[in-house]
């Protein structure tokens, strides 16, 4: 409980803490969101979920947001799409050596030296 200004204390109902815990449980607000928006420490609002939560104490809830595995997802993919690319970039590598040195044995000429790029 918090003092306010005339000396008094707050107190929350016990229907607004089940309501807070049941959002937080759900993963739709944050202990700190709760702390934030009523003027309470984050330790009264773990002692609020220890009192009211409906989820076991011995079990582990992992919260993601939709959001995170959708960019997960887009990263995969983004990955493959890289993956993709530099197979068919060093497909075409391969291939425009091979016709430099076909072209070179039947020249009878270093191609590769002649027009290598200085660094």
């Amino acid at each position: 409980m918090k003092r306010i200004k005339n000396g008094n204390f707050r107190v929350f109902s016990t229907a607004l803490k089940k309501e807070k815990v049941k959002l937080i449980d759900e993963g739709k607000i944050t202990v700190k969101q709760v702390s934030e928006l009523y003027d309470v420490s984050q330790s009264a609002v773990y002692i609020w979920i220890k009192k009211y939560s409906t989820i076991p104490r011995d079990e582990r809830v992992v919260v993601e947001k939709k959001s995170e595995a959708q960019k997960t997802q887009d990263l995969y993919k983004q990955v493959r799409n890289l993956e993709q690319s530099l197979g068919r970039k060093q497909m075409e590598l391969d291939y425009y050596k091979e016709i430099v040195k076909l072209v070179s044995e039947s020249e009878g000429v270093d191609i590769e030296k002649k027009h290598k790029p200085k660094q």
